[in-house]
């Protein structure tokens, strides 16, 4: 089936689901696959790209293609748009920036905690041993 296009960067095609569904998996393309290049994307910005690039590394083609796929709904509208709220999702936690991790000591009194039960675990330990006559 050919490809149908909503942005000139994102391209949809279609094709039939697998699975279970009865007759009408076997009539019916409904298995939507989004495919948007990364590397050659006139929306992104060099760093945007690179950014992109770095966190869907494991996403990504090796033409630099992220390829999506939904094919749990019945029609292919519904399973279409299961894949653009995918693809959002996607790059919208790409972008999100985390917040740098602080190093923190634990309080006095969990560390007073921790050596308490490593002593109590310590003691159970030693009262499973044989006795000595």
């Amino acid at each position: 089936m050919n490809p149908t296009t909503l942005h000139p960067d994102l391209r949809f095609q279609f094709a039939r689901s697998g699975g279970a569904g009865g007759q009408n998996v076997n009539k019916v393309a409904t298995k939507a696959e989004l495919r948007f290049s990364v590397r050659d994307s006139a929306l992104l910005t060099d760093e945007e790209r690179a950014t992109l690039t770095e966190k869907l590394a494991n996403k990504l083609t090796t033409e630099g293609e992220l390829v999506l796929t939904h094919q749990t709904e019945r029609t292919q509208l519904a399973n279409k748009e299961k894949v653009i709220k995918k693809f959002d999702r996607l790059i919208a936690r790409s972008f999100e920036v985390q917040k740098p991790r602080r190093a923190t000591k634990p309080s006095k009194a969990a560390q007073a905690e921790r050596m308490d039960t490593k002593k109590r675990r310590g003691d159970v330990k030693a009262s499973r041993r044989r006795v000595e006559e």
